[in-house]
């Protein structure tokens, strides 16, 4: 497959599987459970866009104009990339007949990038070790991300049917 049939497939797989990753941060969040703040990853790229990559914590370093809109943008970049590597490692015989074994090991191989790139970048350290419950937050990162490549195979399974 060539870079743009791998984008135009994963487009809207990744967007699917991105909103059903936020309904699940939404369901977290009605329950009492705290998620990522979004502002926060666009206030991490803003300083990254200055030469600054790493923080003691994001939440304290200075406000970006429009960070929690560069946030959502991100996040839903990201999502379409992890979309990208699932489909290109997969190929277009999974877009025909989608399963769930390969879009659920890419959701739960994807939560390497928080856990050893944006946590430690954020100032939460590497598989969330400098907060008060690394353990339960590299839980809520895992559940995050199996939800996702849920997601992944919910997406592509529907646009398979049209």
């Amino acid at each position: 497959m060539t870079i743009t049939a791998i984008f135009s497939a994963a487009l809207p797989i990744g967007i699917g599987a991105t909103v059903v990753m936020d309904l699940w941060g939404l369901l977290l969040r009605r329950l009492g459970v705290a998620t990522l703040n979004f502002a926060m990853v666009g206030r991490w790229a803003g300083h990254l866009l200055r030469g600054r990559v790493r923080h003691q914590a994001i939440a304290k370093a200075e406000p970006v104009r429009h960070e929690l809109a560069w946030g959502w943008v991100i996040h839903y970049t990201i999502g379409v990339l992890f979309a990208m590597l699932l489909v290109a490692i997969v190929g277009e015989g999974w877009l025909l007949a989608p399963t769930l074994l390969p879009a659920l090991v890419v959701g739960v191989v994807t939560v390497a990038a928080p856990l050893c790139f944006m946590q430690p970048a954020m100032g939460a350290g590497f598989f969330a070790s400098k907060t008060l419950t690394p353990a339960r937050n590299c839980l809520k990162s895992l559940a995050t991300h199996f939800v996702f490549g849920v997601g992944l195979f919910l997406s592509a399974d529907l646009l398979a049917l049209v």
